[in-house]
């Protein structure tokens, strides 16, 4: 079974893991890599559940596990979406991995990195 919008695929064979848990799995590797963006809308639990072939059960309960570890969040009737504070720290790693890799093709030691970054952080901080 496979999500089009999603790309999400259910392993039903013998020995896989509980489709609730693949379900998990998938998302929470999509909002932690980008895939799934800070803000994006899933779809409504009824929704994925049919388009899954899967009960309403098991996607809320995929969901509701997502929301504990706070990679989700639910607006009320506004729907579900990836979390946003999620999203603003892969952005920060992201950023701050470019930066290192830069530092290093400078020839920059990592003492030398770590204290320009430091100075353009303390900059920025104490400039607002």
């Amino acid at each position: 079974m496979t999500s089009t919008n999603l790309r999400i695929r259910i392993d039903g064979s013998a020995g896989s893991a509980a489709p609730y848990e693949q379900l998990r799995a998938q998302i929470a590797d999509r909002a932690r890599s980008g895939a799934l963006p800070a803000g994006y809308k899933l779809p409504t639990v009824r929704g994925l559940a049919e388009e899954l072939g899967l009960a309403a059960n098991t996607v809320a309960k995929a969901y509701r596990a997502l929301e504990a570890d706070g990679l989700i969040e639910t607006r009320g009737r506004n729907g579900t979406f990836v979390a946003a504070a999620e999203g603003s720290s892969r952005e920060a790693a992201a950023a701050a991995q470019a930066f290192a890799e830069r530092a290093h093709r400078l020839g920059l030691t990592e003492a030398e990195a770590v204290a320009a970054a430091a100075e353009a952080v303390r900059a920025r901080y104490t400039a607002t």
